[in-house]
């Protein structure tokens, strides 16, 4: 097979993302209310695709550009920037690339790092895309990993890349007909990793507990993860007979967006090097735990020249011994230092 396929194939819809932080609230009708914080970027199944191209992965996504700004400037940093091919992808004049305000704010709690716990609401516009995945992917590609989004129709795709070889790591979102029709794990059977989170694994598998969830998983998948926000991350390997679970790291957290994302194409990346699982699911956490200091989409990823810029000043004596590992993983050419979301996208060239 050739050594220069994909290691990591995705599909989805693209998303122009800006992000507000430093509300006090949720906006007031008839009200002005200002922000202290804002980034704009790629996002949607572009968080997947920078996360996994800043582990120097070769990244090939399918999904569409709308001819408009927001699609010109997303297509350059991911092409141009960030290194992903989109070879698969195409351009659709006329179409007006969907583009999402997102308010990260406050709610009751407390977050990872004991500060003010935080919430996000979003607003979108856009149209329904002119090329669904099965056209986009046509035959796909034979890759080493594909990143899917489980919906209750499957498509076409899916079943060909697993029957190619493709490791299928999948993910799923909230229901809002709050059914959870388990018909949906169904399409686990095409799957090597499943990565819920716990209110969706628990809602799917009809459990009262993430541990419980997990158990029924791991019957249904080869590697089950159910991750588990401010509690960190459980995880069963049936392939290696491995059972981890790991705290989250405390961290202040600016904006959440994308968060999921950067662990999931972080666990496929220190997947793709073999390594044990407990140390799989530590630099998963600890990749989405550094993002959420960065506003959000696709430019928050830390990449491994953030994950050894964390290592390199790291002084706790705990996280230094259960993150020992990256002394030995961290790559000698972590690649420049990335780029985070700007307030501005730069002009034109």
């Amino acid at each position: 097979m050739d050594d220069d396929r994909p290691e990591v194939l995705l599909t989805g819809l693209l998303f122009y993302d800006l992000v507000l932080t430093g509300l006090g609230g949720p906006p007031t009708p008839g009200e002005e209310t200002w922000t202290s914080g804002m980034g704009c970027g790629p996002g949607g199944i572009a968080n997947l695709a920078v996360a996994a191209a800043r582990f120097g992965l070769r990244t090939s996504l399918a999904t569409v550009f709308g001819d408009d700004f927001y699609g010109v400037h997303c297509h350059e940093v991911l092409s141009g920037q960030e290194g992903v091919d989109l070879a698969l992808s195409r351009t659709a004049p006329g179409w007006p690339t969907p583009v999402t305000v997102a308010l990260d704010l406050p709610r009751p709690g407390l977050g990872p790092g004991g500060g003010p716990a935080h919430d996000r609401a979003l607003v979108t516009h856009g149209q329904e895309p002119p090329y669904s995945q099965d056209v986009l992917m046509g035959d796909p590609p034979e890759a080493r990993t594909a990143l899917a989004h489980l919906e209750a129709e499957p498509p076409g795709w899916l079943a060909k890349a697993a029957a190619n070889g493709t490791r299928i790591y999948a993910d799923v979102g909230w229901d809002p007909t709050r059914e959870w029709s388990a018909d949906l794990l169904e399409q686990l059977s095409l799957c090597h990793a499943f990565l819920p989170n716990e209110t969706e694994a628990m809602a799917y598998t009809r459990t009262d507990t993430a541990v419980a969830a997990l158990g029924t998983l791991a019957e249904l998948v080869p590697v089950a993860v159910v991750t588990r926000g401010a509690d960190g991350a459980i995880a069963v390997d049936q392939t290696t007979g491995e059972y981890a679970e790991v705290p989250a790291l405390a961290v202040d957290v600016l904006d959440a967006t994308g968060a999921g994302d950067v662990f999931g194409a972080s666990f496929v990346a220190a997947s793709l090097g073999g390594w044990p699982l407990v140390e799989r699911l530590r630099f998963a956490v600890l990749a989405a735990g550094l993002s959420v200091g960065h506003h959000g989409g696709a430019l928050a990823a830390p990449g491994w020249y953030g994950v050894a810029r964390w290592w390199d000043s790291l002084n706790d004596p705990g996280l230094r011994r259960a993150y020992g590992f990256l002394a030995d993983r961290i790559p000698a050419d972590v690649g420049p230092p990335v780029r985070y979301a700007p307030v501005t996208p730069p002009a034109p060239r």
